[in-house]
């Protein structure tokens, strides 16, 4: 199981279920809101994440992207520990019980919840694959701000609700950018392999020094969200007040982002990851407190 593990990326987990949580949480205290269609929209996130890691996985060993010069934790097929027909199969295998487990939830969330599902599985394969790979132009920010945000959010938030709303839209962004930071961390450590693979991610596009910067706005810009939308109405003050206390964990982790390159990136790229959990577990916690007022 171990090979499998280190596929799975269980660090990466935090950007599906983080969002999630939060689309969830908005609707709890709606009398229609049902832990059912959470539990399920969660587990079909977690799969559809696990799939885009294992898709990247193989999909970069075939486009020789990942190579002995790698500085990022293993990757299965690369290292030999796993058979890249294995790994391909793992995908697919994933995406089908992604789409199995979202049956229902196309059934009940109507024609926008099918679109979401056609989009996030495409999504999930052309990231890494197919004759535009999402990653290698550049858009692999911009498609974790969309689907493990806005998608996310917004689009658990439907299924318990029949529509949307702004504060949903607002969180949304502001998850969305959080695992936008995730992904620029991992292209930022890579910059050097992905110029050598003609690999043009934002990180190899824009530089290392300037992507230092954009990580610095992608951390901060979160809670100037969610504090531009309690002045403005539309978020609660307990929630904000309570996800602000991350914000500590965002400055230090800037700062760590600044002082170190290549190698060094890895334990960022996890700690980024847990922000994004401890954000929304701290924001769902203030919703939850505020049930009934």
């Amino acid at each position: 199981m171990q090979p499998w593990l280190l596929a799975i990326r269980p660090r990466t987990l935090p950007a599906a279920i983080g969002p999630l949580l939060i689309g969830n949480m908005l609707a709890i205290e709606l009398e229609q809101f049902s832990w059912f269609i959470a539990t399920i929209s969660m587990l079909c996130g977690v799969l559809l994440q696990i799939s885009v890691n294992l898709a990247n996985d193989y999909f970069d060993f075939k486009n020789g992207i990942d190579t002995d010069e790698r500085l990022g934790p293993t990757r299965v097929t690369q290292s030999g520990m796993l058979s890249p027909t294995a790994v391909r199969n793992g995908m697919i295998i994933t995406l089908l019980l992604a789409f199995a487990v979202g049956f229902y939830l196309i059934i009940h969330g109507g024609w926008p919840i099918a679109i979401l599902a056609a989009a996030s599985m495409l999504g999930a394969l052309c990231y890494s694959g197919g004759p535009y790979p999402l990653a290698s132009h550049g858009l692999g920010e911009v498609a974790a701000f969309v689907f493990f945000g806005l998608v996310a959010v917004v689009g658990s938030y439907y299924l318990q609700v029949g529509t949307t709303s702004l504060s949903a839209w607002l969180l949304g962004s502001a998850i969305g950018f959080f695992n936008a930071a995730i992904m620029l961390v991992n292209n930022t450590r890579d910059i050097n392999t992905d110029t050598k693979a003609g690999k043009n991610t934002l990180a190899v596009r824009i530089g290392e020094a300037q992507a230092k910067v954009l990580y610095q706005s992608l951390v901060y810009l979160p809670f100037a969200i969610i504090i531009g939308g309690f002045f403005l109405g539309y978020l609660k003050g307990l929630p904000v007040l309570l996800a602000g206390v991350s914000l500590i964990i965002a400055r230090n982790l800037s700062q760590a982002f600044q002082d170190n390159t290549g190698e060094a990136l890895n334990p960022i790229l996890g700690q980024t990851a847990k922000l994004t959990m401890t954000f929304s577990a701290l924001f769902s916690v203030g919703l939850a407190f505020t049930i009934g007022h």
